[in-house]
């Protein structure tokens, strides 16, 4: 079992089903995918996955979720965890959000969606090269 992971957050279940489906077509057995339907959930996973001896990698968060924003939570995981990298997904982001994310989360990059699965294998190739 892959000792590293990426974790997608995501409040509509379709999106976390094409993401780790497009990421298992990517990297294939390099990583384990693991998805969340929630800021807090992710918060879960990331704990378990502690416990477990496995290494979270990456984030990739919706903005737009109930009671916390993507931007927010970014900000929270990179206060307890700041190498880890993150990725936006959004279609109501505003550019204030995103600005802040990138001084406050150490954001990497962002992607609007829909995206196309080269985009989000070129931003997710070039953040892990950064690891």
């Amino acid at each position: 079992m892959p000792k590293k992971a990426i974790l997608c957050v995501d409040d509509e279940e379709i999106v976390l089903t094409a993401l780790r489906e497009q990421l298992q077509d990517f990297f294939g057995e390099q990583y384990r995918y693991e998805l969340a339907e929630s800021a807090e959930e992710a918060m879960e996973v990331m704990e378990e996955l502690a416990q477990e001896g496995v290494e979270v990698v990456m984030i990739i968060s919706d903005w737009l979720m109930p009671k916390i924003k993507g931007d927010e939570f970014l900000i929270n995981v990179h206060q307890n965890f700041p190498k880890i990298m993150t990725v936006i997904l959004t279609g109501h982001a505003t550019f204030e959000a995103i600005e802040r994310a990138k001084k406050e989360a150490n954001l990497y990059d962002y992607l609007y969606k829909p995206w196309t699965a080269q985009e989000l294998r070129a931003v997710i190739q070039s953040a892990l090269n950064d690891l």
